[in-house]
């Protein structure tokens, strides 16, 4: 059980540091107005590390719930997409009035989504490797 929460709490990182550098990539395509998008990727970090001290603190309270790392990842999706609902991010947004700002809204969504999938594809190569090692 002592691994599994070492690797909760490096796949919380690893999610939140990915989510912060695809922010920074994200404000970095808008040059044009780089002042307004010049703290992007600080607030993101701040905001994923909160979500990771959350998500930990629930992963050792229901250590037995979160036996894989797709629940993790899960976990810290559903608090990262809160998060960015109650700060006030709408992707739909961009659809109605299409301006730099309601772009990066939406970016932070679909970022977040990649990230997700990109963890639960480790989660399926993981486990791939480690039952071929476990057969042999």
């Amino acid at each position: 059980m002592k691994n599994m929460i070492l690797k909760s709490l490096a796949l919380l990182i690893v999610m939140s540091l990915l989510n912060a550098q695809l922010a920074d990539w994200t404000g970095k395509f808008f040059t044009q107005s780089g002042v307004q998008f010049g703290m992007l990727s600080a607030s993101i970090i701040v905001a994923c590390l909160i979500i990771t001290v959350i998500a930990w603190v629930t992963i050792l309270l229901f250590r037995k719930s979160y036996d894989a790392i797709w629940k993790i990842a899960v976990l810290f999706e559903v608090l990262y997409l809160l998060m960015l609902l109650l700060s006030g991010t709408n992707p739909f947004t961009y659809f109605v009035e299409t301006t730099d700002v309601h772009l990066t809204n939406l970016l932070l969504y679909i970022n977040s989504i990649g990230v997700f999938i990109a963890m639960c594809l480790f989660d399926v190569i993981y486990s791939r490797i480690i039952l071929s090692k476990v057969k042999n």
